[in-house]
């Protein structure tokens, strides 16, 4: 019985393995030390947007968002192994747009009306 379990407890385990999505197979690291066009210094914002996207796909999975990180696993292969497209794509050089962007992602504080009240006094 105890073999049983054992072999069952076995099978989820490795059937959940491979279920999840393989971010590691992307590799980025590796096809960028390949890829001398992904080193050149004018291409540093294709390589950290390479980055950033396999980091989503991290995220993708731990939330178990598995089709979607596989989907975007698939997008930074594609452009890893295509620097000239990646690049090419990737040429939007407009300040205002890079501008708005970064502000989008800094915290922003709640309102000040929106302030938890303050404890009742007895």
């Amino acid at each position: 019985m105890r073999t049983i379990l054992t072999a069952l407890a076995l099978a989820i385990a490795t059937t959940g393995a491979a279920s999840a999505c393989d971010v590691k197979a992307a590799k980025l690291e590796e096809a960028i030390a390949a890829k001398s066009q992904l080193r050149e210094a004018a291409n540093k914002q294709t390589v950290r947007d390479l980055r950033t996207l396999r980091d989503a796909a991290i995220v993708l999975e731990t939330y178990q968002y598995g089709p979607e990180c596989e989907r975007l696993v698939a997008i930074v292969k594609a452009l890893a192994a295509n620097p000239a497209k990646a690049i090419e794509r990737g040429g939007d050089t407009d300040e205002e747009k890079a501008e708005e962007v970064l502000e989008t992602r800094e915290p922003k504080a709640p309102p000040a009306d929106a302030a938890p009240a303050a404890p009742k006094a007895n």
